[in-house]
């Protein structure tokens, strides 16, 4: 029998027939690079084109430079600031209540309760539902004259808190973010009960056996251990609101009076009703670089917590 060949000579074997066969590898990833490329680095491109002129999007195009990020951050017309100002709310209410409430779900279904598959089910329904769907459901809720809010609170006595939950602008933004709370709780909640399930059972046995009531397990050995599921629920919640669009074009499309204006909705106000394509494209470039920003930046705060 023949002295096997050493460890490093195997390793340059393998290496050798791996580069041999790299054009096989690049043909099986070209159809997937074309679809990446076509779907999202071409329509990325384009709207930095596009950015810099003023175009109507049928006309000759006149080249602007980055006159129209100027304006974008400097005009009060447009009302920028203040869409950003409404998506950074939705994303601090989003942080801070929908997270939250969603971990506590994640927590309580994780201690593998009675009726758990039912309750994992029933809080993820409202994900699986059209958002235009929800729009509308919220809609009839909301309506001052038969909604089931305000005739709840006539039926108990409270007439006086009876409002135009979405024709008012003290309540419209609020009253926006409900029914996203509603909607996307339950997609948070699995994916945090996902990494609570994860974490090995050994673990916890330990814990109890050192006397560690539920809340001190939950603190030092659950919530470490999903933080990495944590952070992208994080940036998830974030980027969302961020680039939040079709509930809150159904319920206000925006209104009243800019109250619930997000830069979406101002992108397709830009683009469908005031022919700015130019404009349009640059809030589009905005949102993208906001978007991979914040990303960074959540990924660095948990790393440096780390």
């Amino acid at each position: 029998m023949g002295v096997p060949p050493p460890l490093k000579e195997w390793e340059n074997r393998i290496m050798n027939k791996l580069y041999s066969r790299k054009i096989h590898i690049i043909v099986f990833l070209l159809p997937a690079l074309i679809l990446f490329c076509g779907v999202l680095i071409a329509p990325i491109g384009a709207s930095g084109y596009f950015s810099l002129f003023d175009w109507n999007g049928l006309g000759e195009k006149t080249f602007l430079g980055f006159a129209n990020y100027r304006e974008l951050f400097t005009s009060d017309e447009i009302g920028f600031l203040k869409a950003l100002g409404n998506s950074l709310l939705l994303a601090v209410f989003s942080v801070f209540l929908q997270l939250p409430l969603a971990l506590g779900l994640a927590l309580t279904l994780g201690k593998k309760i009675k009726g758990e598959r039912l309750f994992l089910s029933v809080y993820f329904m409202p994900v699986l539902i059209s958002t235009v769907v929800i729009g509308q459901l919220w809609l009839k809720i909301y309506n001052p004259d038969y909604g089931i809010l305000n005739v709840f609170l006539r039926s108990i006595g409270l007439e006086k808190w009876t409002r135009i939950w979405l024709g008012t602008k003290q309540t419209a933004l609020g009253a926006v973010f409900v029914p996203t709370l509603w909607q996307y709780v339950g997609y948070h909640m699995l994916l945090l009960y996902a990494g609570v399930k994860s974490v090995p059972p050994e673990l916890r046995e330990a814990a109890m056996l050192d006397g560690a009531s539920d809340r001190q397990v939950n603190r030092y050995i659950v919530l470490p251990y999903i933080k990495p599921i944590i952070r992208i629920s994080v940036i998830f919640a974030v980027t969302g609101s961020l680039k939040s669009f079709d509930l809150i074009y159904v319920l206000t499309n925006g209104g009243p009076l800019h109250a619930t204006e997000v830069p979406s909705t101002l992108m397709i106000n830009m683009l469908f009703l005031r022919n700015r394509y130019g404009m349009g494209s640059t809030i589009a470039v905005m949102l993208i670089i906001l978007c991979f920003g914040f990303a960074l930046l959540i990924s660095a705060i948990f790393r440096e917590e780390d």
